[in-house]
């Protein structure tokens, strides 16, 4: 079913968990992977679901979308993940219209990040957004919302500090270790997955530390872990020897995108020395491993908790970047009105020739088309304070019209 744009915004939707109202597990169970993502596009029209994107990252799985009720995207996004309806509805926020459309922004700008100003979230929602729009799923509607979110990141980003300094889920894996081995630049440290955030930790752990020779990374596909520690002149570790790498090396850091832990209790014994750090969502590290007497654990939750003086000077930034997020959502919302208002101009446009040619005998308009559209751009601005009185706009711009071609003799 094919919802009509016009009504957009009154049907738009967000229906997600995130950081601050579920713990990783809970998030583990609605997050949205590739091929899952693919099936859930495909069948949103059978579930009554207009045009939508999902954005599914460590922090968060959000629906937006276009639907009659928000049930509908509930019972969709339960469908392609591993949570229930039930435990959706324990955990799930859910925004319509108006307040779905600032929500969006927010996440954008990084406000509404696990790690405040966190700028990586911006790609994340590109890619999903794109992955929609290649499939068909998207609209005029939401290609515009989304147009002007991006503006309003881009803005947020060089008008003001929210993003500056380096804080991110790397970056305060970085600082974890800082605080937890005070051997650290005599540690042999292993990063396992070279996605951005593997790649991310590997730059913060050379920018931070200085460390190079004790660095050293594994990927399922090897050839892209070669190149990447060609580029920092660090050691790769092919990957049917991961196993016997985490034994030799002390600090493990996992930043994979797997559906299932790869990392278990069959790595370890009771009497291994480690550090975990586990920035994969769903969780890629057995949880159950942090209960080792001798093996510390952390994941991106515990992370999210680090706090140093970036972080204050970010959130001294916060109402600048509501200021400017005010002013693109007040973007938006022009050319969401004006787009609401041209079925009625093209009525009244139509009403308007009839009567010319009503008025033909009587009134010899030269100028018709610049009359026309002088009425017409008079008639948007009432539209645009009056959205409730389309009858009594004819009217108007009917006798616009007269009066207009009478004036001109």
């Amino acid at each position: 079913m094919i919802l009509d744009e016009r009504n957009n915004l009154q049907e738009f939707w967000c229906v997600g968990i995130n950081h601050l109202n579920t713990s990783t597990e809970i998030r583990s169970r609605f997050a949205v992977g590739a091929d899952a993502y693919d099936r859930l596009l495909a069948d949103a029209p059978d579930f009554g679901v207009g045009a939508l994107f999902v954005i599914s990252t460590c922090n968060r799985t959000e629906v937006y979308g276009v639907a009659k009720d928000v049930e509908l995207l509930m019972a969709l996004m339960c469908k392609y993940t591993d949570g229930d309806l039930h435990l959706l509805r324990e955990h799930a926020y859910t925004m319509e219209s108006t307040k779905a459309v600032q929500h969006l922004f927010n996440v954008a700008a990084g406000i509404d990040s696990q790690i405040l100003g966190d700028y990586e979230i911006v790609g994340q929602l590109k890619t999903a957004f794109n992955y929609a729009k290649e499939k068909g799923k998207t609209n005029a509607f939401l290609d515009r919302l989304f147009n002007t979110v991006l503006q309003s990141s881009r803005a947020i980003r060089s008008q003001t500090n929210l993003s500056s300094g380096t804080v991110s889920v790397a970056y305060a894996a970085v600082q974890f270790l800082k605080w937890h081995v005070p051997t650290l630049s005599a540690s042999k440290i292993l990063v396992i997955g070279v996605g951005d955030i593997g790649k991310n930790t590997c730059k913060n752990l050379i920018q931070e530390l200085g460390l190079k020779d004790n660095l050293a990374v594994v990927n399922r596909t090897e050839d892209k872990a070669a190149t990447f520690a060609a580029e920092l002149g660090i050691q790769h570790i092919p990957f049917a020897e991961m196993s016997e790498a985490i034994h030799n090396y002390d600090v493990v850091i996992v930043a994979t995108n797997a559906t299932a832990p790869i990392i278990t209790e069959a790595h370890f014994t009771q009497e291994d020395h480690k550090i975990i750090i586990d920035l994969s969502i769903p969780n890629n590290v057995s949880p159950s491993l942090g209960s080792y007497k001798h093996i510390i654990l952390a994941n991106v939750d515990n992370l999210s908790k680090i706090n140093d003086a970036t972080l204050q000077r970010r959130q001294e930034e916060v109402p600048k970047a509501k200021a400017l997020i005010s002013f693109y959502i007040h973007e938006f919302a022009e050319w969401y009105i004006m787009r609401q208002s041209v079925p009625v101009l093209k009525v009244a446009k139509e009403k308007i020739k009839e009567l010319n040619g009503e008025l033909a005998d009587a009134i010899e308009d030269k100028d018709f088309d610049h009359t026309v559209q002088k009425v017409l751009n008079n008639m948007a601005v009432k539209l645009k304070s009056d959205q409730n009185r389309p009858g009594c706009n004819y009217i108007e711009a009917m006798n616009d019209y007269i009066m207009s071609s009478i004036l001109n003799k």
